[in-house]
C-alpha cells in the first residue's frame, strides 16, 4: 500500500504579501478576516501565515497588529496609549446608563429591553437605546416568542472591535468578578469608558 502524498510546503513569505497586507489593514474601517485578505494575495501565499510574520513584525513598533473580532487590526502600542491621550481627541463617551445597558446586553443576549431593565434594576429610555444604536455596539436580534413579540437585542462586530475582544467568549465570566451591580464589573474588565453623567 503506497503512503500518501506528503502536503507541499506553503511557500516563504513574499515581501509583496506583507506589503498588501499592511496595505488592506490600514486601508480597511473594519477587522480584516483572513479569507478577505487571501482573495488579493499573490499564489502560493497564506493568509494565516503572512498576517503571523506582519504581526511579527510590527511587534514594538507605534502601530501593532491584533486580532480583534474575527479578523486584524492595527493598533496603537498599549505602552504609548497614555501619552497619546493628551493629544489625541477621544470619541464621544457613552453614559453610565448606556454602558450598563450595554453589559447587561453583553452578558444575557439575546435579551430584551424588559430583562436588560429587570438586571439593571432601572427603566431603559428610548435615547440611551438609541445612543448604543448609533454607537453601532448593538443591533436588534429578532423577536422573542412571547405575547407582544418584544425585540432581542445583542451586541455586534463593533462591540468586539470596540473592546478589543476576539469573540464573545472573552467576556471576563461574571462569577469570577465581584460586584454587587452586574454592569459595573464590565466597565472595569473591559477597560470601558467612564460615565458622562446621565440617567441613573
Amino acid at each position: 500500500m503506497s503512503e500518501p502524498p506528503e502536503e507541499a510546503a506553503p511557500a516563504p513569505v513574499t515581501e509583496e504579501a506583507l506589503r498588501i497586507a499592511e496595505a488592506l489593514v490600514f486601508a480597511s474601517d473594519r477587522p480584516v478576516a483572513a479569507n478577505r485578505l487571501q482573495s488579493v494575495l499573490p499564489e502560493g501565499q497564506a493568509a494565516e501565515v503572512v498576517l503571523a510574520h506582519l504581526a511579527e513584525r510590527l511587534a514594538g513598533r507605534g502601530v501593532e497588529l491584533h486580532a480583534v473580532a474575527g479578523g486584524y487590526a492595527l493598533r496603537t502600542a498599549p505602552d504609548l496609549t497614555p501619552r497619546l491621550t493628551r493629544v489625541v481627541e477621544v470619541p464621544k463617551r457613552l453614559p453610565r446608563a448606556a454602558m450598563e445597558a450595554l453589559a447587561v446586553i453583553a452578558w444575557h443576549q439575546p435579551v430584551t429591553r424588559a430583562e436588560i431593565e429587570e438586571v439593571r434594576g432601572a427603566s431603559l429610555t428610548q435615547s440611551t437605546l438609541e445612543a448604543l444604536l448609533e454607537a453601532g455596539l448593538v443591533a436588534p436580534r429578532g423577536q422573542k416568542e412571547a405575547p407582544g413579540r418584544p425585540t432581542l437585542w445583542g451586541t455586534t462586530p463593533r462591540f468586539l472591535e470596540q473592546f478589543g475582544l476576539t469573540s464573545l467568549r472573552d467576556l471576563p465570566k461574571r462569577e469570577e468578578l465581584v460586584s454587587g451591580d452586574a454592569a459595573v464589573p464590565l466597565f472595569a474588565a473591559l477597560k470601558a469608558q467612564p460615565e458622562t453623567g446621565g440617567e441613573e
